[in-house]
């Protein structure tokens, strides 16, 4: 390990299933041991995006199956675990591209200070590279499933207790908001229960016995929120702690 990750997602439900879709996601990388060398880092700021890979921390010791139940497959159809991101792996090994906003040497402390990130907090960092965008972006490219970015998001609402959170942290978290909004749109729940929902808006006949109308909570920087979906297109945060 070379680094470690300080992110606001402090549990593994909610994140989003890639980097870049929640933008107002903002964390940093913190090099360790011999690697906390600015010298590492020469020249590093020239690019506006970089390769971490990773380590799943948080569910290596889970194990894995040849056969997973991605997501953008309704979460019922199974295939082969190399053919998705799943993060249960033979090697829990991730990768993920970001936005490299700046890098500080404070204190003789080097940081990488990152923005629309996909991983859990003090997730370990393995390797870091340059983003390289005529090798590493192909236009032409197939990705099977999951060719294009999902486009059910949720209208995301706040009730006025949440609100009032909102504005009295509004200083120290200018951002919670949009960050809110942004992982929220994504609908993190299970895709199974997104499918049903999904089907119950098509026929215009939310039948309330089978309506999700269950109560969820996220973490986020030291706020734990609580949500649920009041439509087949909103979700209310209606609680912030």
């Amino acid at each position: 390990m070379i680094a470690r990750v300080f992110s606001p997602y402090k549990e593994k439900f909610a994140i989003p299933r890639q980097p870049g879709i929640v933008t107002a996601a903002t964390g940093k990388v913190v090099l360790l041991n011999k690697a906390n060398n600015i010298d590492l880092v020469r020249d590093l700021a020239q690019f506006s995006h970089i390769w971490l890979i990773f380590v799943f921390h948080a569910t290596h010791q889970q194990g894995w199956k040849p056969l997973v139940r991605p997501p953008r497959l309704g979460g019922n159809k199974k295939t082969g675990v190399f053919s998705t991101r799943s993060t249960f792996r033979p090697n829990p090994i991730g990768m993920s591209v970001v936005r490299l906003e700046k890098i500080t040497y404070i204190n003789k402390q080097v940081e990488l200070h990152i923005s629309g990130l996909d991983l859990l907090d003090q997730t370990p960092i393995v390797d870091i590279k340059p983003y390289i965008p005529y090798s590493d972006a192909i236009p032409d490219a197939k990705a099977g499933f999951a060719q294009e970015q999902p486009s059910n998001s949720k209208h995301v609402s706040f009730a006025q207790k949440a609100r009032n959170t909102l504005d009295s942290v509004q200083v120290e978290f200018p951002n919670l908001q949009t960050l809110i909004e942004q992982v929220l749109a994504q609908d993190p729940r299970p895709a199974y229960k997104q499918n049903n929902s999904s089907t119950l808006h098509e026929a215009s006949l939310i039948d309330k016995t089978n309506f999700d109308d269950k109560v969820y909570g996220i973490r986020l920087y030291r706020f734990n929120i609580k949500w649920r979906l009041i439509s087949a297109s909103t979700i209310e945060v209606f609680e912030i702690h």
